[in-house]
């Protein structure tokens, strides 16, 4: 279903205005429903906004490492909480594990050393990076604060290229950019792609910024790519490809390791995304910036929609832009809920399961929906709960994920209680569990 007019015409105007008070030379920006590049807007002619043309994404390519890092861990080739030494033998910080690099919560600081700021400069290799760290590399003390690092991809990719004996992109072109059809995805520009830019900030000219190659730091922010490739990206973070990665283990991902903003909650990083809380709503995605571009995507996963942003200006407020643009799009356009279709009577042994149920006073219906048996309570997220034997059920959702219904019986055999994780729900509403 297309976006409605009145939800583009917005769109439009939300690009135009920034671009011409946020001053980049091209914007563009791109809007993600159920799988595929719904819309594309943009303003500026330097270039004119199209969906093949490439810039530089940045960071977000960290979203791309930390999905290598995860398939490896699902395959059993590493665990999230080995340090870093296990697999870099002799780095003198190698206490903090996989999983604080990951979530920015290791500590170590932001940057690596560098003749100049490493994203202006060309890079070096693996050995440099790693014969250049120090103790006092370690700017805070381990999961003690949340500490945006670079350097921690750095070393994540260095992981990845010890552990498989392959180069980062050849990793990353295989397993992820490749099944995903993302082939306009590339280490190095290739054409056609926007000139990057830092515009003076008192008459408007603007200087074009060097395309480096960031060798070892490459697993940071090195990419390039189109509004149609980051879209398909999108897409994969709304409803992962299981082939590319378990989707409980993109799940996984979007769970907070460490909280950004203390005082406030709205945003926060999991492992190699970004968190962000805008009202009620939470979005996952990240930001990338390199000298002469930003850029953005963020997704809201139960509705499938993501935004897609580009600039080639450095400094630009693009991060403000795409939030505005997912909003809008959200709110205007909600999904609607699947329609209700009649059900399928539940097998004997669940049609005495179903009804009320107390506990502690409080009622509990339980009812069959879709080869499940779920118990509810109003205003609470229901409990799904699949058979994994006689009398005995595994919830799926809710408080009670992964823990265990034994049904009791009485000593005719008939159904006297639900046992669930000890907490026992009887059909007595006086009877308190």
């Amino acid at each position: 279903m297309s976006l409605l007019p009145e939800t583009t015409r917005q769109l439009d105007v939300l690009a135009a205005q920034t671009q011409a008070t946020g001053r980049a030379p091209s914007v563009v920006l791109g809007v993600v429903r159920d799988g595929g590049l719904e819309y594309m807007t943009g303003a500026g002619d330097h270039p004119a906004p199209d969906p093949g043309t490439q810039y530089r994404i940045g960071s977000i390519s960290k979203t791309m490492t930390a999905t290598l890092v995860m398939r490896l861990r699902d395959e059993g080739r590493l665990a999230l909480d080995d340090p870093l030494d296990r697999h870099l033998p002799g780095t003198p910080v190698g206490s903090v594990t996989l999983r604080q690099l990951l979530g920015h919560a290791s500590g170590l600081q932001r940057e690596p050393d560098s003749a100049g700021w490493w994203e202006r400069t060309e890079g070096t290799g693996v050995d440099t990076l790693l014969a250049g760290l120090t103790p006092e590399k370690l700017a805070h003390p381990p999961h003690r604060t949340y500490h945006y690092s670079n350097l921690a991809y750095g070393l994540l990719g260095a992981v990845l290229e010890r552990i498989t004996g392959k180069p980062w992109i050849d990793l990353l072109t295989d397993q992820i950019l490749a099944p995903l059809s993302m082939l306009r995805t590339t280490y190095h520009p290739q054409e056609p792609f926007a000139p990057g830019y830092v515009v003076h900030p008192l008459h408007g000219t603007v200087h074009e910024e060097p395309r480096t190659d960031t060798g070892a730091m490459a697993p940071a922010g090195q990419l390039w790519s189109t509004v149609a490739d980051l879209a398909r990206w999108v897409a994969f973070l709304a409803e992962p490809v299981p082939e590319v990665l378990a989707p409980q283990t993109l799940a996984e991902m979007c769970v907070p390791v460490a909280i950004s903003d203390p005082e406030t909650w709205s945003g926060g990083h999991g492992l190699g995304l970004e968190l962000y809380r805008r009202g009620e709503r939470v979005l996952v995605g990240h930001g990338g910036s390199m000298p002469g571009y930003v850029s953005v995507i963020a997704v809201h996963r139960p509705s499938r929609t993501g935004i897609v942003g580009y600039a080639n200006a450095y400094g630009f407020p693009l991060g403000q832009l795409g939030f505005a643009a997912l909003l809008e799009v959200l709110d205007r356009e909600p999904v609607p809920p699947p329609p209700w279709r009649p059900g399928v009577p539940p097998p004997p042994e669940v049609v005495e399961l179903c009804g009320r149920w107390w506990w502690m006073g409080l009622p509990h219906d339980a009812t069959w929906v879709g080869g499940e048996l779920v118990l509810a309570r109003a205003g609470r997220d229901p409990w799904r709960f699949t058979a994994e034997g006689t009398d005995r059920w595994r919830c799926r959702s809710g408080a009670n994920d992964g823990e265990t219904l034994v049904v009791r019986r009485d000593a005719a055999g008939a159904v006297a209680a639900l046992d669930i994780a000890t907490f026992v729900f009887t059909r007595d509403a006086g009877q308190l569990g």
